[in-house]
């Protein structure tokens, strides 16, 4: 098509998206293009902005390492991987159990033991101790599933952030028993700010938005004939449960940390103070058992960790 005004440059890339052979593809490629042109219409962008916007693309490809993902995090903090989650797992009467996989997963953190400690270098921090139950739909129990575990320290950092900490430290895997459960033991987490020195933290800026997710446990479960779920457990006390920098919580995983002051009465020897335990259910739904592509694979080298920056959130 010779083009002669704005519509016919829709037009014309829209009937070219119409020849791929792939459905899906064509399903997903005819409704971005219609909704991207029409972004740009509404929005009336300027030819300066386009390059603009253009720049910023390039700039998450480009802050995006081995151990460190801006355009999952980019994705977060617009909400889009918390409207892909919900979208995509059924809510049912109580809220799906299902979650953000976050932009700090890595696949093969160390296989545990039930009841094993998570916490691979001094890690200052209270004695936390986790029960967790896999169960189906229908409520029963899911034995022999696989749940990865991983969250950051009490100073705000994932092990792959922070060189001082060992390989893997906070990390771990253990297999559902015949009632669906697992135990482990680690320190409580608390809230964060996520990364602000590339693209993501000039947007944050631009809108007077914070950069803090509130305290949480990242987990996946996967046994082959359940579709794989990622889930974040949100600790109920922490003041950003309603205005997490990811739009990441739902009152489904909202959970209570239960304070406990004998030390006597843990389920394992070296607690001098007080100590936390966490109960949590998660439901798995039939589905596709496949593991996505880790957002991160490896460590930082830097030699010490990024600067933790925190933005306020403005009036």
């Amino acid at each position: 098509m010779i083009i002669g005004t704005p519509d016919d440059v829709t037009r014309a890339v829209l009937a070219e998206a119409a020849r791929t052979p792939d459905a899906r593809t064509r399903e997903i490629l005819g409704a971005g293009i219609a909704h991207l042109h029409a972004f740009v219409r509404d929005a009336r962008l300027t030819e300066n902005e386009f390059r603009h916007l253009c720049n910023v693309i390039a700039r998450l490809g480009q802050a995006t390492t081995a151990s460190h993902n801006e355009v999952m995090l980019a994705a977060g903090s617009l909400g889009v991987s918390s409207l892909v989650c919900l979208l995509n797992n059924d809510a049912g009467a109580n809220g799906t159990t299902a979650n953000l996989m976050g932009p700090f997963w890595r696949a093969g953190a160390p296989p545990m033991a039930d009841g094993d400690s998570i916490v691979r270098s001094p890690t200052p921090g209270d004695p936390v101790f986790v029960t967790a139950w896999v169960r189906d739909t229908a409520g029963r129990a899911v034995a022999g599933a696989e749940v990865d575990v991983w969250h950051a320290s009490p100073e705000g950092y994932y092990e792959n952030q922070d060189p001082r900490q060992a390989d893997m430290n906070l990390r771990g895997r253990f297999v559902t028993d015949d009632d669906g459960r697992i135990a482990f033991r680690t320190v409580k987490p608390a809230g964060y700010p996520v990364p602000v020195d590339g693209p993501v933290g000039d947007l944050l800026r631009a809108q007077g938005r914070h950069n803090m997710r509130p305290a949480h446990l990242h987990f996946m479960i996967h046994k082959p004939g359940y579709k794989t779920q990622f889930s974040q457990v949100y600790s109920g006390d922490d003041p950003n449960l309603d205005s997490d920098a990811q739009f990441g919580v739902t009152r489904a995983l909202i959970a209570h940390y239960h304070r406990h002051d004998d030390p006597r009465a843990t389920p394992a020897d070296g607690v001098h103070g007080p100590w936390y335990s966490l109960q949590r259910t998660f439901v798995i739904e039939p589905g596709d058992a496949s593991l996505p592509k880790p957002p991160i694979t490896g460590k930082s080298d830097s030699g010490q960790p990024p600067a933790l920056t925190v933005l306020q959130r403005q009036p």
